[in-house]
């Protein structure tokens, strides 16, 4: 069969994504940059073809609740939404975290803090690889920097939050989520049958559980040592996660004598600059995390020995440049080149800034 490649926004291709992996529900708020995910969903109609959810929930906070319920029956559920969205939805996420759930939660970032502004932002790093909300916990983060990754991670999101029981967030900036390029869509999936849910997900609660007491879904614990023992494992699975599931893309970077690391639109612009800079002898390579957590703590130290600096270009004040100290431990200079309030540089900007580094 031949491939089916057609031109969307990113946005547009998390919503198809959705419904040709087999998602069973789509909860969500209107928001710029984001809100042609919704959209999208709503104009394919895939509850009259697949018979996917797909609901417009009164706010951020019933959304991640919808999505809450659905995880704990076993269903494929997801949400998305922008910044300020995110940060209503950050209670709802903890208690997926602690109740061990999988869902797939988008992000697509736009400039803050407070309402902000609706152009293109990666400030959302803490929020999302630090935990926004309250416990020891962790989302796996998947950093697209295509439209085709938009689509891609839906499907990859969907399974590592289901190997896992963790929720699972694809951290995507206002630029990716509104470009638009050729995007090969995945084929079409079966959803699950009520058989094969319960196979595949005997914790959950179904309503036909074979004993006479139900799955009970709960991230609450009041005695003590039973909720350091959930920690525990919750810690330990964190541990396994950073072990096996680290995923990164480098170019260039054997002989580099500078190294940019960057993620989502700012990982693009900077291969660009990275030509340049080579054009104008200095020798860079790009090293883009595609997890932000887990994190290419040690893929970036490896480089270490050869390497004169790193650079670290975001859409913000300074956020994973804070990773990369942690990953090289002064081993070798670290610079941020930020850009704010929605302000996208161009690459002469990040070549200007490489060469105040090699200096």
């Amino acid at each position: 069969m031949a491939e089916e490649v057609v031109l969307m926004k990113g946005n547009e291709a998390i919503a198809h994504a959705a419904i040709r992996c087999g998602a069973d529900g789509y909860f969500g708020y209107p928001i710029t940059p984001q809100s042609e995910v919704l959209e999208t969903l709503a104009e394919l109609k895939p509850w009259e073809t697949t018979g996917m959810v797909v609901l417009q929930a009164e706010s951020e906070v019933a959304a991640i609740n919808m999505v809450y319920g659905g995880a704990g029956s076993g269903k494929m559920v997801m949400t998305s939404s922008s910044s300020p969205g995110v940060s209503l939805k950050q209670e709802g996420i903890s208690y997926l975290a602690g109740a061990e759930l999988p869902a797939l939660i988008v992000n697509v970032m736009r400039g803050g803090p407070g309402l902000g502004t609706i152009q293109p932002s990666q400030a959302d790093y803490f929020q999302t690889v630090k935990g926004g909300g309250h416990g020891d916990y962790r989302l796996i983060a998947l950093a697209p920097a295509s439209v085709q990754e938009m689509a891609d991670f839906v499907g990859l999101g969907f399974e590592l939050a289901f190997k896992y029981r963790n929720p699972a967030i694809i951290l995507a900036d206002g630029v990716i989520g509104q470009m638009m390029e050729k995007v090969v869509l995945p084929p079409q999936k079966p959803r699950r049958s009520e058989a094969e849910l319960i196979a595949q997900c005997p914790w959950a609660t179904t309503g036909r559980s074979k004993t006479r007491r139900p799955n009970i879904i709960t991230s609450l614990e009041l005695k003590p040592e039973e909720m350091e023992q959930n920690n525990l494992r919750f810690q330990a699975k964190y541990k396994e996660i950073e072990e096996n599931e680290v995923r990164f893309e480098e170019i260039a970077c054997d002989d580099a004598d500078y190294l940019i690391v960057a993620f989502g639109s700012m990982a693009r612009i900077s291969q660009k600059a990275m030509e340049l800079a080579r054009e104008a002898g200095i020798k860079v390579g790009i090293l883009r995390p595609i997890t932000l957590w887990p994190f290419p703590s040690k893929a970036i130290d490896r480089h270490t020995d050869h390497l004169k600096g790193i650079l670290v270009p975001e859409l913000n004040a300074g956020q994973m440049v804070e990773d990369v100290r942690l990953a090289v431990n002064g081993k070798v200079p670290v610079e941020h080149f930020g850009r704010l309030g929605g302000i996208v540089p161009d690459p002469d900007e990040i070549v200007t800034a490489l060469k105040q580094l090699s200096e």
